[in-house]
């Protein structure tokens, strides 16, 4: 497994990103970059430390090797569940997102679909990806994982896009690979990434078979367009005065991905055409990356609620009653999320591949509430926090000569807390709630795996209402 330094050397490759209008080659130089990079590398030192490889590490069944969790084919419902745990571990260290989730979640999808797909069609998909991620667990790699689409006009299918590149699909074929063109959006932590696994981003239909294509390929192939998103206050990640940033060892990315007729050879190739098995691709997907939200989240819940604590105790109002209760209510919401990832974790059971996944419904109930409770978490940090995180001055003016030891006066609260550390948290606070965090905690928590209507639509269809009329109707003897 690497070290925290070798990942971080092992990316410097010839990658090419726009950022803010920029175009960067050396992009884990910059400033924007360097935080999510940060939150990564935590994942390769956590791995480095007995004390907690229980739950980063497994033994691999591809390998027979410990390798990193990240890169693990679940083996047992104790797997699922010291996903859940080290997911939770992992934001409490860096309270962000770290971005290797997606790619996680994709491989153990991959692994169970290619099996079945193989099973049917007699292709050589299973054997194809267990090679690729055999490679992926011997280098310790880091990798992402594309669906979404930039999907045009919501109301068509991909074929009836007036431009047939709002789908990513495949443009030409031949013994040696495929040619892909399209793009995908909300790239988590691809810049942090080594390879990404690609993924179709819907159930697809007859006559849709050239968007019904999976694949592995390296982040910085030839042909592919990275831009990088922006994020609320983010400029405050290049100022001199970084405390302003809130968070400033820690950040997560995203990015926006072109695939501008890009070559992927066969051997990399784990879908192309077979359409009855996209829904199901991305179904499970989902289901898996659903149940993820049920550990990462109520990780950075645990910084946010700390903070919130802090604050509370540095203004000398700990014990009023309603700043207790306001944090009960704070960790009832979030000890439920993690309820949830757990529970569906232990109801997992085996596929037909061997591999192990999360009760599907008790995933899509554990994102739904995920879709809330991040929301009123942080709002109730916002009020207990106070109106300050709002109109605070910068650091800059907090330091100057002029007017700083008269913001050092007025923001004290304590004689046993330095005015500073109240600043941090303050700072800390607004950016977790309403600034760049907030994309890895709010934001993220709405749309991330899917949108709240996504998992409603799953949860209609699984939660078997006849079965509960069936239940009544015993108990009274009806017909």
């Amino acid at each position: 497994m690497k070290t925290p330094e070798e990942y971080l050397e092992s990316l410097k490759r010839d990658t090419i990103v726009y950022i803010m209008g920029e175009k960067v080659k050396e992009f884990w130089n910059h400033p924007l970059v360097k935080p999510s990079l940060n939150a990564v590398m935590k994942i390769y030192e956590l791995a480095q430390i007995s004390e907690y490889q229980p739950l980063m590490t497994a033994v691999s069944n591809l390998i027979g090797e410990r390798i990193n969790r990240f890169t693990h084919i679940h083996q047992s419902v104790d797997d699922l569940i010291k996903k859940v745990q080290m997911q939770r571990l992992v934001g409490q260290k860096t309270g962000t997102c770290f971005q290797r989730c997606v790619g996680f979640d994709a491989a153990n999808t991959l692994y169970s679909v290619t099996y079945e797909m193989d099973k049917k069609y007699g292709t050589s998909y299973f054997e194809r990806f267990t090679n690729y991620w055999k490679e992926v667990q011997q280098k310790d790699l880091m990798v992402a994982g594309s669906m979404t689409d930039p999907k045009g006009d919501r109301s068509k299918r991909p074929t009836q896009q007036t431009d047939k590149d709002m789908y990513l699909r495949v443009v030409e074929e031949n013994e040696e690979g495929i040619v892909v063109r399209g793009a995908k959006i909300h790239q988590t932590g691809y810049l942090s990434s080594h390879r990404t696994i690609v993924m179709p981003t819907m159930a697809l239909r007859s006559g849709e078979e050239a968007y019904a294509v999976s694949f592995g390929v390296d982040t910085n192939e030839k042909g592919m367009t990275l831009v990088m998103g922006r994020q609320a206050s983010d400029t405050r990640k290049m100022e001199e005065n970084i405390i302003d940033t809130g968070n400033y060892k820690y950040g997560g990315h995203e990015v926006f991905v072109i695939f501008n007729d890009v070559f992927i050879p066969s051997e990399n190739v784990f879908m192309n055409g077979q359409i009855e098995f996209s829904g199901e691709l991305v179904n499970r997907f989902a289901g898996l990356h659903r149940q993820s939200y049920g550990g990462c989240k109520p990780g950075k819940g645990d910084v946010l609620i700390g903070a919130t604590a802090l604050i509370s105790q540095i203004n000398g109002v700990p014990n009023v009653s309603h700043i207790k209760d306001k944090i009960i209510e704070m960790n009832l919401l979030n000890e439920t999320l993690f309820a949830c990832g757990v529970a569906c974790s232990a109801l997992g059971f085996q596929r037909e591949a061997g591999n192990y996944e999360m009760d599907m419904l008790l995933a899509n109930v554990t994102k739904q509430h995920v879709t809330r409770a991040p929301y009123e978490i942080s709002r109730l940090a916002e009020d207990i926090a106070g109106g300050i995180i709002c109109t605070m001055p910068s650091y800059a003016d907090f330091n100057s000569e002029e007017v700083g030891h008269l913001l050092k006066k007025y923001l004290n609260t304590s004689d046993e807390v330095s005015v500073e550390d109240r600043y941090k948290i303050i700072r800390f606070i607004e950016n977790f709630t309403m600034g760049a965090s907030s994309l890895a905690y709010k934001t993220e928590s709405l749309h991330g795996a899917g949108s709240p209507q996504a998992q409603r639509i799953m949860i209609g269809r699984q939660a078997n209402v006849e079965e509960k009329i069936g239940f009544v109707k015993e108990i009274l003897d009806l017909n």
